[in-house]
């Protein structure tokens, strides 16, 4: 079902409360949606046994969706040292489902992410799902309940975006610079 498509990325938004998940699968050039969801973590008292249920999640979607990349949101810097060691857990326990079956990760940060999507690295969450709702072409019904989902999918569709961009040369800045690197090719 999903060989159908030249490539298929998983976006993954860690998180200790709530993990969001989304998987785009890209065909002729173009990114679909293919699902997005959230793992609720806050029922679990202890932190290792959420960690073991990112775990889980993450392997049972890389065998279920078989992506060829991964594409993960970077903990942002808080004030809260506790709260960023978790935050770095959970994500290094997400990355590490994917690793164990050879998927490549890329990092984004948080303003990368809603650049790619709205323009604005400052965008909210309610634009960035707004903004894959119109791109995607979601349905109202379809968009889910937790921004963590619609955040997570942005992840995926941020790096189909950056891994698509031609790849830039380091040309000359001007004129004369092209000149002065290039004299054979000026006539005097």
């Amino acid at each position: 079902m999903y060989e159908d498509f030249d490539k298929i990325i998983i976006g993954i938004d860690p998180g200790t409360n709530v993990m969001g998940y989304g998987v785009v699968g890209v065909k002729r050039k173009k990114p679909l949606a293919i699902t997005m969801g959230v793992l609720k973590l806050s029922k679990y008292e202890d932190h290792y046994m959420r960690l073991h249920r990112i775990y889980e999640r993450v392997t049972g979607l890389v065998a279920q969706y078989l992506p060829d990349e991964m594409a993960i949101e970077a903990p942002f810097f808080g004030k809260n040292v506790q709260s960023m060691l978790k935050l770095g857990r959970a994500q290094g326990v997400a990355m590490a489902a994917a690793l164990n079956r050879q998927i490549p990760i890329t990092e984004y940060e948080p303003r990368k992410i809603k650049m790619a999507i709205t323009g604005n690295g400052a965008a909210s969450k309610e634009q960035v799902a707004a903004m894959l709702q119109r791109t995607l072409g979601i349905k109202q019904e379809d968009m889910p309940e937790f921004l963590d989902a619609t955040d997570a999918l942005a992840a995926a569709v941020c790096h189909f975006y950056e891994s698509s961009k031609p790849i830039q040369t380091h040309g000359s800045k001007s004129w004369k610079d092209y000149v002065a690197h290039h004299p054979d090719k000026v006539k005097n």
